[in-house]
């Protein structure tokens, strides 16, 4: 898909690693990594497998196959900084939190409209049901933006398999987060129709580190497109010059 490319900048010492959500693309948090290039930091922003180009692709596709991504790009990224920082947007900041809880010399983690609550047992069920009656996708959300002129480059729909290895993931997640000692900023739009507010008091509750909470009062879920997008990027822009200029650090594989 045109634009849904994976985006670098060179930079640093500080570096920030920038992760978009399910079904979307490193186009949808462009504007954030665009930011923290510009104040100088090295940035990288992967596409996930499976995401950016046919959604049969990312049928075969699982949660551990974009955490590896993830990490994979953190390592590049910290052999070559004095710290690195992780951004994410949804499942891009569940992603961000499990790569936190195992990696402890992360410097700080941004969390936009984070999903990190475990899901109800009768989604799971349903999901179930549809895979053994023969579905693999499912029909999508579609792009949560308030703004009438914003756009999100995304897939239309949901693959229900890799769906599935995403909330069971959220499971395991749960006692992940309280090794979470690094400062965490948590961005929350007070109107998000595809994942609760609650999960970010969720994620505040669990975390050890210090936690920073920022309303964004005017955006739906793509926080990033929407119209809080400006205030979006100078907050992750000055928590993340912050935590990187305050925490060298060296990366270890897990």
């Amino acid at each position: 898909m045109p634009g849904a490319e994976a985006w670098s900048a060179p930079g640093g010492p500080g570096g920030a690693l920038v992760v978009h959500g399910f079904t979307g693309t490193p186009a949808t948090v462009r504007p954030v990594a665009e930011a923290l290039a510009g104040a100088g930091l090295a940035v990288e922003s992967p596409r996930l497998p499976g995401h950016g180009t046919r959604i049969d692709d990312m049928v075969p596709t699982r949660f551990d196959d974009w955490s590896a991504a993830v990490e994979a790009a953190y390592l590049d990224l910290a052999a070559r900084c004095s710290a690195v920082a992780v951004m994410g947007l949804s499942m891009g900041a569940t992603l961000a939190c499990r790569l936190a809880a195992r990696h402890p010399e992360v410097a700080g983690v941004v969390a936009v409209n984070p999903l990190v609550l475990p899901a109800e047992p009768e989604l799971l069920e349903l999901i179930g049901l549809m895979l053994d009656a023969g579905e693999t996708v499912s029909e999508g959300v579609g792009a949560d933006l308030a703004d009438p002129d914003a756009q999100e480059l995304s897939y239309d729909g949901s693959p229900l398999a890799p769906a599935r290895s995403l909330y069971e993931a959220l499971a395991t997640l749960q006692d992940e987060l309280a090794l979470i000692t690094c400062p965490v900023l948590i961005l929350t739009s007070t109107h998000d129709h595809v994942v609760h507010p609650e999960n970010s008091d969720h994620l505040a509750a669990r975390v050890r580190g210090p936690v920073e909470r920022v309303p964004l009062d005017r955006s739906y879920h793509v926080a990033t497109l929407d119209h809080d997008k400006e205030e979006v990027a100078e907050r992750t822009v000055e928590f993340v010059l912050k935590a990187t200029s305050a925490r060298p650090t060296k990366a270890v594989e897990s």
